[in-house]
């Protein structure tokens, strides 16, 4: 469903994304992990179409994006990790707007805007302009539109980003089902290796630009014996980061410079 074959982009002397290549079947769900900078969001743009690879290829639902961009686009949901909403808008000429855009017919805006509207727990909200809503209400809102058009593969960066528990839970059980139910193919970066162990059939992780490691969460913890059975220290020992400098950076505590308390 999505095939990625040595994909690489520089910027300037820096090579974000060195040669990477990724299968994403139908009915899995793909989370790509890795530390700040290591290449996520700039192959997520690519697959998205918003970026041009250097070199490589990218194969959605059998469309090459390269060649085939309209298709290849068509059969997509995408969700940035700083998306934009017409905060002029109401939350229902959102969907609108969205649907426009995919030619979604009305029929089907009713059916299956509503549907996410009422699971996301925004009907209240539909009729009410944008620019009230929540950062985890407009969170909600985006995913509704990207499903509109009920695609075959579903990528999105940092999912989670300003939700509340209740919001996180809906979204996990919406992805799982999405793949499970529908055999959607799900591509989604994220920060928090408890969802990408919960949710992911499938992990890759990425380090300075290359795929260091692509397998089931199971063998991932597996393959790192010293680690004992948690994708956190495997990640950790994967990526070569200090697993309590590592907690520090996660919490905004510096490291100790040297003195007593």
């Amino acid at each position: 469903m999505i095939r990625v074959e040595h994909l690489s982009k520089r910027f300037g002397k820096t090579q974000a994304v060195d040669d990477i290549s990724l299968h994403v079947p139908p009915g899995e769900v793909m989370g790509f992990l890795g530390p700040n900078g290591a290449g996520k969001t700039t192959t997520i743009r690519m697959l998205a179409g918003l970026m041009k690879p250097d070199a490589g290829t990218i194969i959605l639902n059998g469309h090459d994006l390269a060649a085939e961009p309209e298709k290849a686009k068509a059969v997509t949901g995408f969700v940035p990790d700083r998306p934009y909403l017409y905060e002029k808008l109401t939350g229902w000429e959102f969907l609108e707007f969205a649907a426009g855009l995919y030619g979604v017919e009305e029929s089907v805006l009713q059916e299956v805007g509503m549907r996410y509207l009422e699971m996301f727990e925004l009907l209240d909200w539909k009729d009410e302009l944008i620019e009230g809503y929540s950062h985890g209400m407009k969170q909600r809102l985006i995913i509704s539109s990207a499903l509109l058009h009920q695609p075959k593969i579903f990528i999105i960066d940092e999912p989670m980003v300003g939700l509340d528990p209740r919001g996180v839970r809906l979204v996990k059980d919406l992805f799982t089902d999405m793949a499970r139910d529908y055999g959607m193919a799900v591509f989604l970066s994220t920060h928090t290796l408890a969802v990408a162990e919960e949710i992911c059939s499938m992990i890759a992780i990425i380090h300075k630009g290359k795929v260091i490691a692509s397998d089931t969460p199971h063998n991932l913890k597996a393959t790192i014996s010293k680690t004992g059975a948690n994708l956190e220290k495997a990640f950790l020992k994967l990526t070569g980061a200090p697993e309590m400098d590592s907690l520090r950076g996660s919490l905004g505590v510096k490291a100790a410079s040297g003195g007593g308390e």
